[in-house]
């Protein structure tokens, strides 16, 4: 492989003389110009990206550590931040550890040993990454997205899942509901948990009772949200609405209904969360709450790049308005 070195030999001028063709950074007349980039065509040279990156001390590379699975929600988010990186010149390296914490912590220290300028990550209380990989880089900027296992010392992008749930329920309730059940997250993350409280909030307010049994753990995944209403469905009293914690399950509930010979809404109401692609073209399409995904990896690219620039401001915790998209999953006149 040619080495600038070899350029600069084949056009009798110095390597420095080659680095300012290549960067374009300083004066050089067209004959010298010409005669390098013939140099550079002839030995098809191309520069090192590497040896760039150790002179300006910079990758213009980002890593991205995904705890997640399957969920379409988390795709759609890394597409977003892809997006978001390319716009500003930037690459992204996206590590999956698919839910396992040994892999995880690997893919922490390969992220940083290739020297990345800055990580995202989207990690789960239940699958903390290790402090003391991060420890060894003190100085590397790290964009929490969801949740922080480390108080105060990252910039946080989250949902406002809180009001998220609430304004979930509240739609159902506004619609004529009564009888709303909950299928809640994993109880071990703060999303669920925030989202399962804005639906309690929103009930207590409106003076409704939660019945027995109708609030039901799932996990975020498909088949969580087939088990869930399969078990609300088994109720002597099934509810006229369901408010499922993610849109992933959310088709699973559409599953269930489905498999019992009942409509949506006509039988039973079923509201989600994310708005996902698929959301909109189930049948019937999925009420739900969106959440901006785009502008999610926009804000976390964002915020990790001013950071970069300024890296002794104050962590930041900034929250994202959930919106209500009224589909035809919920309709009371239908029943």
């Amino acid at each position: 492989m040619a080495t600038m070195k070899d350029v600069a030999r084949e056009a009798g001028v110095s390597t420095s003389t080659v680095s300012h063709v290549i960067n374009n950074n300083r004066f050089v007349s067209e004959a010298i110009r010409d005669k390098v980039n013939a140099a550079i065509d002839q030995l098809n040279y191309a520069p090192s990206a590497l040896a760039r990156s150790l002179k300006l001390n910079q990758t213009r590379t980002i890593g991205m550590l995904l705890t997640a699975s399957s969920n379409p929600f988390y795709s759609e988010v890394v597409l977003g931040v892809e997006r978001s990186c390319y716009e500003r010149g930037y690459s992204l390296i996206l590590c999956n550890t698919d839910g396992d914490e040994e892999r995880m912590n690997r893919s922490i220290e390969t992220l940083l040993q290739k020297r990345v300028d800055g990580l995202i990550m989207m990690c789960t209380e239940n699958h903390c990454p290790s402090q003391d990989a991060l420890n060894r880089y003190p100085s590397l900027p790290i964009v929490m997205m969801d949740w922080s296992p480390f108080d105060g010392a990252n910039d946080i992008i989250q949902d406002n899942a809180l009001i998220g749930g609430k304004m979930a329920t509240q739609y159902l309730i506004d619609q004529g509901y009564t009888r709303i059940a909950c299928i809640t997250g994993p109880l071990d993350k703060t999303t669920a948990q925030q989202r399962l409280a804005g639906f309690r909030q929103a009930m207590h307010e409106a003076n409704l009772d939660i019945l027995p049994g109708y609030e039901v753990s799932g996990d975020f995944e498909f088949a969580g949200g087939l088990s869930a209403m399969q078990q609300l469905l088994a109720l002597a009293a099934p509810p006229d609405a369901v408010f499922a914690s993610n849109d992933a399950m959310a088709v699973g509930v559409y599953q269930a209904v489905y498999q019992q010979g009942l409509s949506i809404p006509g039988d039973i109401a079923v509201m989600g969360y994310d708005d996902i692609q698929l959301a909109q073209y189930m049948t019937p399409p999925l009420t739900t709450i969106h959440q901006p995904k785009d502008e999610l990896g926009e804000l976390a690219i964002d915020t990790l790049l001013h950071r970069l620039q300024a890296p002794d401001t104050e962590a930041q915790v900034l929250s994202l308005t959930p919106e209500l998209i009224i589909r035809g999953s919920v309709d009371k006149s239908s029943r």
